[in-house]
């Protein structure tokens, strides 16, 4: 037995990848470029030796707040240009390295210049606005102003420039300061003040003021033609024109407080016509002028953020790499004599050569003195677990991974998941049409893979592009699991030839039972179409499905099992092996396997034996004859030798692993107090520099422990064992779900429309189906399949086998930082 054992193979592709633990001593002057070489080979996940320390108290907290600050100026950056609408596609020929102290200064000089044009630009804007204000005033206002050259107000107050240079742009002093001064003005007369406001504070003004004024006054508002952009947040707002007429100083004082609250901004109006006319001119025409000069300045900022635009993605990607090296160097030791770096870390076995090479280059390019010190050390604690992937396995490992990381060189389920977890959901959802529809949604995202893998998708999209093999696979076992149960659409079609039945007489379509009867061969491949429709189909396709979802749940745990099995051997725990795995086998295939066998028995004969009585039976009365529901020969006797087996399983399971642990603990620590002893034998005789050595804290031995842990472990096998085997029926109800409600729609909204003459209600028809096809069965019922596919993997057949205790291999490489890590 040993010697078969031995020959078996090791699993090698199915496990984690070796990992070795390594130390650096890197001189001062090589250490920057070895870093960021070992970045773009990504392929050594360093430890943090200085995790004691707070990040301003390590060695290039200084570089890495530069990073930090570089980076808020390259959003800063990006920001302006997304919001003057630039499209700055970069340069595609390449440029020089460019120093980080050259590319902070670069960035300094322009961030300053921008700051400063989108200052100068918000003061124009401003005064633009004010002008556009008045001009809008002066139009609507004097339609509520009667010229009398009798009742003057007061002396009109002419528009003054005031203007004087500020880095080479025409700043204008404020409206409010030039037209507001107040003149000599008549004390007994009616007065007014006219302005703008908001127009969803309109009402709220309009209140106040009259409960200021104890409604001595009379307000008129008409809405402004135009909206005006508000500087702060670019947004057009909509404002109205007021103007207030009122008696006496105090309300006068009163009602400037109150647009002053509210935001409202006043402007004088004359009541002269013909001063009203030179008044507009001339504010149309310094409108005109800063119009230019807005333009002007719009277009040298976006030339300045074209220039910036052109080099924003180098750049984002420069200072990006190059905080993600300082923060690596700040996980690194200084050596006493703070000329080298002292830094540890994970590497694949088969990455030494690579990084041996790497650090070689690095130290030749930095013209330093003297090499890379690269060695291996003892390993002190559990390795990280790092599976190589592809497009095609990346998806099914993230799924796994989603439940916990395998722990370091455990069987990967991944490997398996690949062809079980699609089949599982084809069982559920099998449907040749169905399948069609997944294929073709797959073929798309696998067409546009490479535009949309360098494009931002939102999270729904996201996901479903990272499982479009998933999703490919999915479709093709649905199409093939679709043929087997002959539906397309809910419609079976005779596509592997003629039924195998034939009407008996011209009354066989009133009989379906007896009317029909078997003239040849059963159906080549899949269900016999002429079961859809007939009396019994239900019932077969019931007793079908139940079945095959058994043979399917005990075929996937027997599997997880054996894996269970590889792992024990692969870790040197022969007890797992002799007080597990043997006694799990036994108790599982001695009830369910014996089902297994007897439905495949029951098939292969075509005998009416009632499989439920045979089981309960085989429990309640072991001794009794079977009569009518015997299958073979001697099946009383050997249910009882399986009955016996279960039985002897269950103590097998629970007593003799923690006596001998017990045992193995007494020999190795005679005389000596109580010491390590991990989860299997093997651990007693780890050696110092192995990959496991560190794996598991030390703990002391606690028999009681140890025994009620085996208890535990037995009970939840013994009781998972029927639960487990019930949970897979969950293939037949799901399967059955989606056949009943592809019928439903197909019957009755499909065919119950076609059965009108009116084309409108045909078009409804076709509506209402292929809404509830997308929306129900190609959407709703994918997903439910995909969860129940993910619990039986899950639960049912990862739980014999794996820990999933371990964690991820993070290496340090330049490719795995993504926008978000600044």
């Amino acid at each position: 037995m040993e010697e078969f054992l031995d020959k078996l193979p090791q699993m090698d592709l199915m496990r984690s990848e070796k990992m070795t633990l390594v130390q650096l001593i890197i001189p001062v002057e090589s250490a920057h470029r070895s870093i960021t070489y070992l970045g773009e080979l990504g392929l050594l996940q360093f430890r943090d030796l200085n995790a004691d320390k707070s990040p301003f108290q390590r060695t290039f907290a200084n570089q890495v707040k530069r990073c930090g600050e570089m980076s808020r100026k390259l959003r800063f950056f990006k920001d302006q240009i997304d919001k003057a609408g630039l499209r700055c596609s970069p340069r595609h020929e390449i440029e020089p390295d460019i120093e980080l102290g050259d590319l902070e200064r670069q960035l300094a000089d322009h961030e300053h210049e921008v700051l400063e044009m989108n200052s100068n630009s918000e003061k124009l804007r401003q005064t633009y606005n004010e002008l556009l204000e008045f001009k809008i005033v002066l139009e609507k206002a004097s339609g509520f102003l009667v010229s009398s050259n009798a009742h003057a107000i007061g002396d009109e107050t002419e528009l003054h420039e005031s203007t004087y240079s500020n880095n080479g742009f025409i700043e204008t002093a404020s409206l409010l300061e030039q037209e507001m001064n107040p003149g000599p003005s008549n004390q007994s007369g009616l007065r007014f003040i006219s302005g703008i406001i908001n127009k969803d504070k309109l009402l709220r003004f309009e209140r106040m003021l009259f409960r200021a004024t104890r409604g001595n006054m009379l307000f008129n508002q008409t809405t402004s033609d135009e909206e005006i952009m508000d500087p702060s947040t670019s947004e057009m707002v909509e404002k109205v024109v007021f103007v207030v007429f009122f008696s006496g100083e105090q309300a006068r004082t009163k009602i400037l407080k109150i647009c002053e609250a509210f935001g409202a901004n006043c402007y004088p109006v004359p009541e002269d016509t013909t001063k009203q006319r030179q008044l507009t001119r001339e504010v149309l025409s310094r409108l005109s002028d800063l119009e230019a000069t807005l333009d002007a300045g719009t277009r040298h900022r976006n030339n300045a953020l074209n220039s910036v635009g052109y080099s924003l993605t180098n750049w984002m990607t420069t200072v990006r790499r190059e905080k993600a090296v300082y923060d690596t160097l700040n996980m690194l030791n200084f050596d006493v004599t703070k000329k080298c770096l002292v830094g540890e870390g994970w590497c694949p076995t088969f990455a030494k050569t690579q990084i041996h090479e790497v650090l070689q280059r690095a130290t030749f390019d930095s013209n330093s003195q003297v090499g890379v010190i690269f060695h291996v050390m003892q390993a002190v604690e559990s390795p990280p677990t790092y599976f190589r992937t592809n497009k095609l396995t990346n998806a099914f490992q993230e799924i796994i991974d989603a439940y916990g990381v395998a722990r370091y060189q455990e069987a990967n389920p991944a490997v398996y998941s690949v062809v079980t977890y699609p089949f599982l959901f084809a069982v559920m959802f099998g449907d040749w049409g169905h399948g069609l529809c997944l294929l073709l949604g797959a073929l798309y995202l696998l067409a546009r893979e490479r535009k949309l893998s360098t494009q931002k998708l939102g999270s729904f999209m996201e996901m479903l592009f990272g499982g479009r093999y998933v999703i490919l696979l999915m479709a093709l076992f649905s199409i093939y699991c679709g043929l087997i149960y002959n539906e397309f659409f809910s419609v079976p079609f005779h596509i592997f030839g003629g039924s195998a039945y034939k009407c008996r007489d011209t009354t066989c379509s009133d009989a379906y039972t007896v009317g029909l009867v078997k003239y040849r061969d059963p159906y080549p491949f899949g269900v016999d179409p002429s079961w859809r429709g007939s009396r019994t189909e239900l019932p077969y396709l019931n007793s079908l499905k139940m079945k095959m979802s058994i043979l399917l749940g005990i075929a996937q745990m027997n599997l997880g099992l054996i894996l269970s099995f590889f792992n024990a051997r692969f870790f040197g725990s022969s007890l797992d092996i002799r007080y597990q795995f043997i006694p799990q086998m036994i108790f599982l295939n001695s009830l369910f396997g014996y089902l297994s066998l007897l439905i495949i028995i029951k098939w292969c004969t075509g005998s009416q034996a009632d499989l439920y009585h045979v089981m309960i039976y085989m429990f309640l009365s072991p001794t009794e004859e079977l009569g009518e529901n015997e299958l073979f020969w001697g099946q009383r006797p050997l249910q009882i030798m399986l009955l016996l087996l279960a039985f002897i399983a269950v103590p097998w399971m629970l007593f003799p692993k923690p006596f001998a642990l017990r045992k193995i603990h007494m020999e190795r620590f005679q005389g000596r107090t109580y010491g390590v002893l991990g989860t299997s034998e093997v651990d007693l005789d780890v050696e110092p520099d192995s990959a496991r050595g560190g794996g598991h804290h030390e703990e002391e031995f606690n028999f009681s422990e140890i025994f009620v842990h085996q208890l535990i472990h037995s009970i939840e096998f013994v009781l998972g064992s029927v639960s487990n085997t019930a949970s897979y029926l969950r293939l037949w109800a799901l399967s059955l779900a989606h056949s009943e409600l592809s019928t439903v729609f197909y019957e009755k909204v499909l065919l119950l429309a076609w059965g009108y003459e009116n084309i409108l209600i045909r078009l409804i028809g076709i509506a209402v189906f292929a809404f509830a096809t997308a929306f129900i069965l190609l959407m709703m019922e994918t997903l439910s399949a995909f969860l129940h596919a993910l619990r039986l993997h899950w639960v049912e057949f990862m739980g014999k086998f794996f820990n999933g205790d371990g964690y991820k291999f993070k290496p340090f490489s330049f490719a795995l930082i993504s926008d978000d890590d600044e």
